[in-house]
C-alpha cells in the first residue's frame, strides 16, 4: 500500500507530465486539490506521535514571538545572542542548535543590543505632549525615547534547530521546528551569503508545503455553502489564472456541490484551495537576514539590497542589526500606547501594544480592562492620531504608535 509521501510524489509527477490547456483544466483542478489534501494529511496524522517533542515546545511571553529558520551554521544562534543576551550554542559546526532556545528583546524604537557600540535607530516621540509640559526644554531634543524613559515593547525570540531539505516531510525533525516557526507572528529566515541563494527558494518552498505562506495576505475569497442550487460563480475582476472548470473541479473533489463562491482577486487554483484549506494555512511575514556580510565585496552587498524584504547582517560584527530592527517592528505592525491617569504624569514603564487591525480607542480599553468600555464617555489622547494636543475622542477612534491616552 502506497504511502501519502508516495501518492505526492506520484501525483506531483502526473501534473508534470500533463500539459495545461482547456481540456485538461479541469483534471489538473482536481489534481491540485487532491494534492493538497494528501498534503494536509501528512502535516497532521490522525494517529499518535505528532506533537512538537521534547524541546520544541516553548512557553510564549511578550507581545509577539520571531522565530528563527535556516539551514544548519548559518549564524542563527549568534545572532541570537547578540539580539538577546540569551546564550545559544554557536559553534563552526553544524547542528550545534538541538532544541528551541528562547530569549526575549525590548524594542523600544532604539536597540542598544548586547555587544554593540550604540546604535542609531530614532523615533518620533510625544513632542506637541511634552512641550506643553516641559516648555523649557528645547523641542528637538525630544525625538529620542530615551529622553523621556519610554519602555518598549517585549519580544519573544525563539532560535529553532537548522533544518534541511525535506524538512516538511519529517527529514531531520523539520516538521516540528517549522511547526513552532508556524505559531510565530514573524519569521527571520537566516542565510549565508556564501552559499547560493537558492537556499532561499528551497527554505520557501519547505515553509509553503507545511501551509505557510511567506509575505502574503489571504486571498480575498468567499464562498457560502448552501442547501442547493449548484455552484454560483461570480468574479469582480477579470479571471487570468484560473477558469470555471478548474474551480468546479477543485469544488467537487473537496465535495462542495452548491456554494456561492465570490471572487475579489485574480485568484489561482492554489489561492481557491488555500481558502477551502483555511484552518492548515498561516499567513505569516517574514524577513531575509542575509548573514556574514563581513566576508563580501561593497559590489556585492549592494546586489543583495536588491531582494525583496531582505536586510544583510553580520550577527559576528553586529553590522546592521538596527535596520533589522527598524524592519522586525514594521512588519510585524505593532503600536505602543502609554495610559496617563486623570491628574497625573503619563505611565512609560508600561505601554499598552495593540495590532495595527485592533487599534481603536476600544481595543486599547479592553486591552486594560473590558468593565472600562461599559463606563466610557470619551478619552483624552496625546499623540500623532489626533490634530490637537490634547483632544477628546470616541471609541472608534484609531491610534498611532507612542499616543498617551487618558
Amino acid at each position: 500500500m502506497s504511502t501519502t509521501v508516495e501518492k505526492i510524489k506520484e501525483i506531483e509527477s502526473e501534473m508534470a507530465r500533463t500539459q495545461k490547456n482547456k481540456a485538461t483544466s479541469f483534471h489538473l483542478g482536481q489534481l491540485k486539490a487532491k494534492l493538497a489534501k494528501l498534503k494536509r494529511e501528512l502535516l497532521t496524522p490522525s494517529g499518535g506521535g505528532g506533537g512538537g517533542g521534547t524541546g520544541f515546545d516553548v512557553a510564549r511571553t511578550g507581545v509577539a514571538s520571531i522565530g528563527f529558520i535556516g539551514f544548519p551554521s548559518v549564524g542563527k544562534s549568534t545572532l541570537m545572542t547578540r539580539l538577546t543576551g540569551q546564550h545559544s550554542e554557536a559553534a563552526a559546526y553544524e547542528f550545534t542548535t538541538l532544541t528551541s532556545v528562547p530569549g526575549q528583546v525590548v524594542y523600544n524604537g532604539e536597540f542598544s543590543g548586547h555587544g554593540l557600540n550604540g546604535s542609531n535607530l530614532h523615533v518620533v516621540a510625544y513632542r506637541s505632549f511634552v512641550a506643553q509640559q516641559h516648555e523649557s526644554r528645547p523641542r528637538q531634543n525630544l525625538g529620542c525615547a530615551n529622553h523621556l524613559g519610554l519602555a518598549g515593547a517585549p519580544l519573544q525570540i525563539i532560535d529553532l534547530p537548522g533544518i534541511i531539505e525535506g524538512a516538511k516531510d519529517g527529514r531531520g525533525r523539520g516538521r516540528q521546528v517549522i511547526a513552532v516557526a508556524k505559531t510565530c507572528h514573524l519569521i527571520f529566515i537566516i542565510l549565508d551569503v556564501n552559499k547560493p541563494l537558492t537556499d532561499k527558494r528551497v527554505i520557501e518552498s519547505e515553509l509553503e508545503g507545511f501551509g505557510i505562506r511567506i509575505n502574503k495576505s489571504p486571498p480575498n475569497i468567499t464562498f457560502k455553502k448552501k442547501d442547493k442550487g449548484g455552484l454560483n460563480i461570480t468574479s469582480t475582476v477579470p479571471l487570468s489564472h484560473i477558469d470555471n472548470d478548474e474551480i468546479k473541479a477543485v469544488m467537487s473533489e473537496y465535495r462542495i456541490n452548491s456554494a456561492d463562491i465570490t471572487i475579489r482577486c485574480d485568484a489561482t487554483v492554489d489561492d481557491l484551495i488555500d481558502v477551502l484549506e483555511a484552518k492548515s494555512r498561516s499567513y505569516i511575514p517574514v524577513i531575509y537576514c542575509l548573514n556574514k556580510i563581513d566576508s563580501i565585496s561593497i559590489e556585492e552587498l549592494d546586489l543583495l539590497y536588491r531582494i525583496p524584504n531582505a536586510v544583510p547582517i553580520s550577527s559576528e560584527h553586529g553590522w546592521n542589526i538596527d535596520e533589522l530592527m527598524e524592519a522586525m517592528w514594521e512588519k510585524l505592525s505593532l503600536k505602543r500606547v502609554y495610559t496617563k491617569p486623570h491628574g497625573k504624569a503619563p505611565d512609560y514603564s508600561a505601554p499598552v501594544v495593540l495590532r495595527a487591525t485592533r487599534c481603536t480607542v476600544e481595543d486599547f480599553c479592553n486591552a486594560i480592562h473590558r468593565t472600562i468600555v461599559e463606563q466610557f464617555k470619551t478619552a483624552i489622547v496625546y499623540g500623532k492620531s489626533v490634530k490637537h494636543q490634547p483632544q477628546r475622542v470616541g471609541l472608534a477612534h484609531e491610534l498611532e504608535d507612542e499616543d498617551v491616552g487618558e
